[in-house]
């Protein structure tokens, strides 16, 4: 399965509210009060709202590749399509329209150094401008590409995101659910 509308939700002490975390195939859509939270390392995340409604949401997601020498097959740009349009049709379901709606566009770091030759990131960065350009749906912000990963909050209703870039990784947990995500990606794929 390549997306899914699950997330974990937790209390965030700090912004003193629900906050909704997903991870690398995981998107969350919400309407009014919401936070939803990722870390990014090689993927994207798309937080696109109605401007109008304050309806929202993110997906977390990357074009992965079956070769580092060849380009991307058309089967995971298909993916990647799928999952792009499901969310958007969620947001759609639960009342957003569709010509009130702006994107953010976050990730892409080249972090993944197993996927580093052909840049996981930078064409999945390639890939969500092009879709939503595609869709016109305006891009309003952005922070892609580097060699950083990226802590993401999102706030719908109002459209703000916080972003901190992390020069100072602790542990493997990003690369480790990327990787995961990446196979997963691949061997839906080849089916």
């Amino acid at each position: 399965m390549y997306i899914q509308n699950r997330s974990e939700t937790y209390f965030d002490p700090y912004w003193r509210t629900a906050a909704s975390k997903i991870i690398p195939g995981e998107y969350c859509v919400a309407q009014a009060g919401a936070v939803i939270v990722t870390v990014l390392g090689s993927c994207v995340t798309a937080c696109i709202r109605d401007r109008v409604k304050g309806i929202g949401g993110m997906n977390h997601f990357m074009v992965a590749n079956l070769n580092e020498d060849q380009p991307v097959g058309e089967r995971l740009t298909n993916l990647a399509s799928e999952a792009m349009d499901k969310f958007i049709q969620h947001l759609l379901d639960i009342g957003a329209e569709a010509h009130q709606l702006e994107a953010k566009v976050f990730g892409g770091g080249n972090v993944l150094n197993r996927l580093s030759r052909n840049n996981v990131g930078a064409r999945s960065a390639d890939f969500l401008r092009d879709y939503l350009d595609e869709r016109n749906i305006p891009i309003v912000a952005s922070d892609t590409l580097d060699i950083y990963p990226r802590k993401v909050y999102f706030f719908p209703a109002s459209g703000k995101v916080l972003v901190k870039k992390l020069t100072d990784v602790k542990n493997e947990t990003i690369l480790i659910r990327e990787q995961e995500y990446s196979n997963r990606l691949l061997a839906g794929a080849l089916i």
